[in-house]
Formats: structure tokens, sequence, C-alpha cells
């Protein structure tokens, strides 16, 4: 590989390292604070991608504005990430407080299937996109290549902001505070006074909003079709594992390690670029059975 080569194939991956940490956020977040490996996250992701594209075609021939496009993104994906987190949330994960772990992994699988079926029900099986936002941002010329602006900015950027925010609404917030507190002991934590409820509720939805954030993110560089939400949340339950399950550090290390190395086999070795993720993870639980940040007598975030 020449160094032109090698520039595109890391920014490739941090491209899609930062696509990948976001769906990886949400669900680590989730079983942090409430044990739940949330299977339905992947169904998340797809629904952002779909609703986004989807405002994108609607909304795109009635602007020339560059900016409010990619506005619309977020906005798709906080409105998007409400609705579907609350009604999960409240119909499923709320009533199931209490139940074994593997139940409610089976039942997270369970409303994956329904949201799958109904998202072929309302989209189809053609593929959608919204590629208008990445054209609408130009490129940036890098030495001898030319590089989207959207992709080398956009999607690491917000990335590393979400990390940054999320860090800081933890450690130096109230209800971040409660969130932590509910994470390392809840029974004591509800003892004190906090609402374990209500952190659950908070905790869902901003994990839900961070997988619908992820999909509306991908909407202008992928091809959405029918099965992407599955391929994403495989995908991100490997980056959990080899993190640790919990560690939201962990999480964005192990989704740049993932997305570049995938990024530089896909120039290298093609025909295994499909299986990089996975040979990464089991490598890391061979030698770390418990990932490479966790820490093995209690769960963290």
């Amino acid at each position: 590989m020449n160094s032109d080569l090698i520039l595109i194939a890391l920014l490739d991956g941090l491209s899609y390292a930062g696509l990948l940490f976001l769906v990886s956020l949400g669900l680590t977040l989730i079983f942090g604070v409430m044990g739940i490996l949330n299977v339905a996250h992947g169904a998340f992701y797809a629904y952002g991608g779909y609703a986004a594209a989807t405002l994108i075609a609607v909304y795109a021939p009635t602007t020339e504005s560059a900016l409010l496009p990619l506005l619309s993104l977020f906005l798709v994906a906080i409105i998007v990430g409400i609705i579907l987190g609350s009604v999960v949330e409240f119909v499923l994960i709320r009533r199931t407080h209490g139940y074994d772990p593997i139940l409610k992994l089976l039942l997270t699988f369970g409303a994956f299937l329904i949201f799958e079926d109904l998202q072929k029900f309302i989209w189809g099986a053609q593929p959608y996109t919204a590629s208008e936002v990445v054209g609408r941002l130009g490129n940036i010329e890098m030495g001898n290549i030319t590089y989207t602006t959207y992709q080398l900015l956009i999607i690491p950027g917000t990335a590393l902001i979400a990390y940054v925010v999320l860090v800081y609404f933890l450690r130096y917030t109230r209800l971040g505070k409660q969130i932590v507190a509910i994470t390392h002991n809840s029974e004591v934590a509800t003892a004190m006074g906090i609402n374990a409820r209500r952190i659950s509720y908070f905790t869902f939805v901003i994990g839900t909003i961070l997988g619908v954030l992820g999909g509306a993110l991908a909407s202008p560089t992928t091809s959405l079709v029918p099965g992407v939400g599955a391929d994403m949340v495989v995908l991100s339950f490997a980056v959990v594992a080899t993190a640790g399950l919990g560690q939201i550090t962990g999480a964005l290390i192990a989704a740049i390690l993932i997305g570049v190395i995938r990024s530089f086999s896909i120039y290298l070795a093609p025909e295994v670029e499909v299986a990089v993720p996975y040979i990464i993870m089991v490598l890391v639980l061979i030698f770390r059975p418990n990932g490479l940040f966790k820490v093995a007598q209690a769960r963290t975030i």
C-alpha cells in the first residue's frame, strides 16, 4: 500500500468507527445500568437510518442549504429515539424487572424481529439513502486525495462529542450521578431515595437515541436495505464484548481498533474483511475473558 491508500484506509476506518461507537455506546450504557443485552438496538439503528433517509428525500429538495439537511439528521435521532425508547421501555423493559437476563435477551430479540417485519412493511425492500447530505457538504483536499467533509469531520466529530458529553453527564450532573449509583449498587441507591424506575427510563431512552443517531448518520453513506440493523447490532456486540461489558471508554477504543483494522483488511485481505471484527473479539476474549478493559468484580461504566 502506498501512502495515499494508507491515509484513505485510516480515514475510512475512523469514520466507520464513529458510527460503530455511537451504536455500541447505547448498548453498553443500557447494559451497564440495566444489565440488559438489548438485541432490539439493531432495529433502533435501522429505524434511525430509514427515518432520516425519508426526511431528507422530502425535505432536501425544498432548500439549498447544506447545514439544514445535516441538522435534520440529529432532529430525527432525537424524535425517533424518544418515541422508540419510551415505547419499548414501557411495554417491554419495565415489565421484565427481576426476570432472568437470558429471558430479557430473548424478549428483546423478539422485539427486534417485530420491528424488522414492521420496517419491511413501511419501507419495503428497496434501498434507501440520504446521500444528498454528503454532496452538499463538499470535499476536503488532503495532499493527493479528496475526502468527503461528512466522513472526515461530521461522523468522527459527532462520536467524539457524544463520548465527552456522556462522560461529563455521568460524572458531574445530578441525574448522571444517580445513574452511576444505580450501576454500582441498585439496592443501596434505591434505599437512599433514588427512583430506579425513572433512572432506567432515562437510561434506556438515552441509549436508544444513540442507536438511532448511529443509523441517521449512516444513512448518507450507506444503502439501507432489510437486514442492516441485524448486521450493525452483531458488530456492536463484538465491540462491547471486546471492550468489556459496560465500559464506555473501552467501547470507544475497541470501536477505533475494529474500525481501522477492518478498513485496512479491505485493501490487504478483502476475503476476510467481514470476519475481522469477530476475529479480534475472539482473540481478545481468549486472553481477556472479561474484555480489554473490564473489571471482573463489578459492572462499571
